[in-house]
């Protein structure tokens, strides 16, 4: 992706407000004799399908999109497999009950979510990320560290280093607590 993409689309500024797209960058590991080795061809993003998809017509989430994804793969049922997600919101309810879901019938595949923003606060929101966590799917906020791991492993940079946007560490933080308190149940 180019950095301007990155950059407006995965600003954890809560005063930054906007028709931003959802992006999911992913990356799979693939346990080998006790090491966990990443497999390159399995590495990239991808975005929320429009409503005008003439195969979805309600449009697609990214974690939808992934979790296609993921079945087209084909991983074997006898190895084990990391996915880790950076994505730009968490899943809303929906998306989080089918990852869940996704998640108890394949057990061979765990999946790791860093999101730069919280999507929502309503009920049902807390509920589908409650959900996701008892699933095994651990859920973090991005940190300076993630930003800039997706900034070099997804941009396309032009060897331009990542610079953090004012305020950064600070709403990562605030966002850390927020997730935590809902997660915990406060």
């Amino acid at each position: 992706m180019d950095p301007v993409t990155l950059t407006y689309n995965f600003t954890n500024d809560p005063s930054v407000f906007g028709l931003h797209q959802t992006y999911l960058c992913y990356e799979v590991e693939h346990l080998h004799n006790g090491t966990w080795v990443l497999l390159h061809q399995n590495r990239g993003f991808i975005l929320n399908q429009a409503s005008n998809n003439p195969g979805f017509p309600e449009g697609r989430h990214a974690e939808l999109c992934l979790l296609d994804l993921i079945s087209f793969w084909k991983l074997d049922l006898a190895q084990r497999y990391t996915v880790t997600c950076v994505i730009s919101w968490s899943p809303c309810f929906s998306c989080a009950e089918k990852v869940a879901e996704f998640l108890q019938e394949n057990p061979h595949v765990n999946l790791h979510i860093f999101a730069a923003r919280i999507y929502g606060y309503q009920r049902g929101y807390i509920k589908g990320l409650r959900r996701l966590n008892r699933a095994g799917a651990p859920i973090s906020i991005m940190r300076y560290s993630e930003f800039s791991y997706c900034w070099n492993t997804f941009v396309d940079h032009q060897e331009h280093p990542f610079q953090p946007w004012e305020g950064l560490h600070e709403h990562s933080q605030a966002l850390s607590g927020r997730l935590q308190a809902i997660l915990q149940g406060n």
